[in-house]
């Protein structure tokens, strides 16, 4: 029998999100700027705010929380995020890690990400990148070099539908003290990266996860200190590239792709 720990439906079914009212669906904040409700909250935050600043939270407001904890909980993660693309969420995460110094990658298929990396990294941020074949370990093992801080892969290739084995890339990165990042695009509630050693976990949402074919939508899934990292207002990427979802966005995938149709409490 498959345990509760490694069944993403389970850990979706058992993640607990109420609306302000107590409402079966968590309500959707349709705002882009806040306030600070306490003056010490917004002191500690910003030391040196100026009073005529208006915040304005680019990463996100709680409706993308909302979907991103759920994400998070079906991976198997502490925590996640949600951004308005796939390519937001690869950027981020890659630019995240690399912390725009010259680096090095291996990734596979897949024409818009081949673009990302074989174009924009070099000539942009000057990031070196190795193309390999992720299904054979012994080549990615040769393509590292000292300045080697990602192996990326994805856990069923596109479009050649190979498949990586993150067990033994994860190991390979953890020998190395490399990031893994593992894009889930295709096999999500299938395959959990995360818990057979990845670092970080990315999608596409406009894929299987929304399952509509109606929306553009990413995510970017690991641990709550590279979360915190990602989105910091002071250098975090998805706060300085600004790939945020739209809330009500965030509510549609949310309800389509990860609530039952019922009260959690009539499942009983």
């Amino acid at each position: 029998m498959t345990s509760k720990k490694s069944d993403p439906s389970s850990r979706i079914f058992d993640l607990l999100q109420f609306g302000e009212f107590g409402d079966v669906n968590p309500s959707i904040t349709d705002s882009a700027t806040y306030t600070f409700l306490q003056a010490h909250t917004m002191s500690d935050t910003f030391p040196d705010y100026r009073k005529d600043v208006i915040f304005i939270h680019a990463t996100g407001n709680p409706s993308n929380k909302y979907l991103a904890d759920a994400i998070a909980a079906m991976e198997g993660t502490e925590a996640a995020w949600v951004t308005a693309s796939g390519m937001g969420a690869i950027t981020s995460a890659i630019l995240q890690n690399c912390q725009y110094r010259r680096s090095y990658r291996m990734q596979h298929h897949n024409v818009w990400r081949n673009l990302c990396f074989s174009q924009q990294l070099p000539q942009k941020f000057r990031i070196e990148v190795t193309f390999v074949d992720i299904t054979d370990t012994h080549a990615v093992l040769k393509a590292i070099r000292p300045n080697t801080k990602i192996i990326y892969t994805e856990t069923m290739t596109n479009p050649l539908l190979q498949i990586s084995d993150i067990p033994a890339l994860a190991k390979i990165a953890n020998d190395h003290g490399l990031k893994l990042i593992v894009d889930n695009t295709f096999t999500p509630m299938i395959v959990s990266p995360a818990l057979q050693g990845a670092h970080i976990v990315v999608h596409s949402m406009t894929k299987f996860i929304n399952g509509k074919n109606d929306c553009v939508a990413g995510a970017i899934c690991g641990t709550k200190e590279f979360i915190d990292a990602l989105c910091d207002v002071n250098g975090g990427t998805a706060m300085l590239l600004g790939p945020a979802l739209d809330p009500l966005r965030s509510s549609s995938i949310l309800k389509k792709s990860s609530y039952p149709p019922y009260p959690y409490e009539a499942a009983q």
